[in-house]
């Protein structure tokens, strides 16, 4: 039950992230225009490398030490302010780097100084130790009361495109006060131990093992961005940014899951128990599969229409570009599960890192000349490429600690479902005007196709939901 709240409290909350961006993407596309949105991500997708140097994979690693040691209050507590000490120093060193780039680079420096409040946010950024102690409810209440306060003050102030500064600015104190609100919550956890026994350092080798992947990782997140900017113009990177924020909206749902799961399968692996490990494993990628495949082939269906309805004509590219990138709800919601609930929590660092860095690697060598011929769309095809490779090489990875065969087993059912109710959506958006009635006919019936096409095919993931119902409406009734 407590997976179940924590996934509930994540999935609510990624819910209403999809909301926020469906409210105030239109409206910045219209307001501050291609050439604003792009400048936004251009500048961004810089600031990220820094960030990225900053956090020097500590993040991801504090999140399951934390896991490991959360049944010692006094370790626990000495972990935390060791992480927390060394991302201080980190991020510090990492500002410094950026003001001598801001030094030597004239260009944007208004946007770069306003969105450089989110380097020094990510030194108050805890939410993974909450995440390790599978405290999510913290996070997500913090975070949903900011993001309300952001979304008014971009109404309120964002007019045109001469707001582009105000709206940058808007969105990095957001981040900044709603890192600071974690902290009041923290008493709750730690102790107090003597600050003269922390060893900072000791966290350095084992963070710098998963800063490999993470540098791999932003090669194909945040690159592609920098090399389209930089190669193909600033508008086709807003083309491909909005493109990647619709489909990145869908995966923060599907992604939820493992992000609720890794710290239990951390705690779980260090006590042992390998036969629970691979039985979460089998659970959480059959539900992924369950909601992945739909979310993918509903978006490929009505991408064209929707792009222009909802961006406006001047991003009509956008649903083409959405429609190749489709395919990577599906890729990276696999690698989620793989990768973030398997490999890092059981230690297998190395091959994570290895799979990461081959599709980083990929990306690379074929952003280069598609970007050059086929510009933001080119650089939808690259990624989902590269998302296969490192999915694939999970996969290859895990082959002999898992069956794969039993993994994959429903797999042909949720795809079968799935295309049959892509057909009937693609007919509808061919056939039909596309505005809000449609929209909402087209889901609407998706929906209600492939639910059914499910309960005919019957995949063993309805066996499971029906007992853990079952089972926990009868205790319940005990309790009453």
């Amino acid at each position: 039950m407590r997976i179940l709240k924590n996934y509930l409290y994540n999935a609510v909350y990624q819910l209403f992230i999809i909301i926020v961006p469906l409210i105030t993407i239109p409206y910045i596309a219209r307001t501050i225009g291609p050439y604003g949105v792009g400048v936004n991500t251009f500048t961004n997708s810089i600031i990220q490398y820094f960030i990225l140097l900053g956090t020097l994979g500590l993040t991801m690693y504090g999140n399951r030490q934390i896991a490991y040691t959360r049944n010692d209050k006094v370790k626990m507590t000495k972990t935390f302010w060791e992480i927390e000490g060394l991302l201080c120093l980190t991020v510090t060193i990492s500002y410094l780097i950026f003001y001598v780039y801001l030094e030597l680079n004239n260009d944007f420096k208004a946007y770069y100084l306003a969105q450089s409040l989110t380097i020094i946010a990510v030194i108050f950024d805890v939410s993974w130790f909450f995440m390790g102690v599978e405290n999510f409810r913290v996070t997500v209440i913090r975070n949903a009361i900011i993001k309300i306060i952001s979304i008014s003050l971009i109404f309120l102030v964002v007019k045109n495109s001469g707001d582009l500064l105000k709206y940058i600015l808007i969105n990095s104190c957001a981040i900044l006060l709603g890192n600071m609100t974690f902290w009041p919550y923290l008493r709750n956890y730690l102790v107090k131990i003597s600050f003269k026994e922390l060893n900072i350092f000791t966290h350095l080798k084992p963070a710098l093992i998963l800063f490999i992947p993470q540098i791999a990782t932003n090669i194909y997140v945040v690159l592609n961005k920098t090399m389209l900017g930089a190669l193909s113009g600033i508008n086709a990177a807003g083309f491909f940014d909005n493109s990647d924020k619709i489909i990145k909206i869908i995966l923060a749902v599907l992604t939820s899951l493992a992000t609720v799961m890794m710290p239990r399968v951390a705690n779980t692996f260090a006590s042992g128990d390998k036969e629970k490990v691979n039985k979460y494993l089998k659970i959480s990628f059959d539900f992924t599969m369950l909601m992945a495949v739909p979310l993918m082939l509903g978006l490929s269906a009505i991408a064209i229409k929707f792009a222009p309805w909802f961006l406006g004509n001047d991003f009509m590219v956008v649903g083409k570009v959405m429609e190749l990138e489709a395919p990577v709800i599906l890729v990276i919601a696999t690698a989620s599960v793989v990768g973030n609930q398997y490999l890092l929590p059981t230690n297998h660092n190395k091959q994570y890192t290895l799979s990461v860095t081959l599709g980083a690697v990929i990306n690379l060598v074929l952003n280069v000349p598609l970007i050059l011929y086929f510009g933001a769309l080119g650089t939808a095809v690259a990624t989902v490429i590269s998302e296969l490779c490192v999915t694939l090489a999970q996969l290859f990875f895990i082959r002999k600690l898992v069956k794969l065969r039993i993994l994959f087993l429903d797999f042909w059912k949720y795809i079968l479902s799935g295309l049959v109710m892509y057909l009937c959506v693609k007919l509808l958006n061919i056939f039909l005007s596309f505005n809000i009635l449609t929209l909402l006919v087209e889901v609407a019936s998706g929906i209600i196709i492939y639910v059914l096409m499910i309960f005919i095919m019957h995949p063993n993931i309805l066996d499971f939901i029906d007992s853990f119902l079952n089972d926990n409406q009868l205790k319940f009734w005990r309790k009453k």
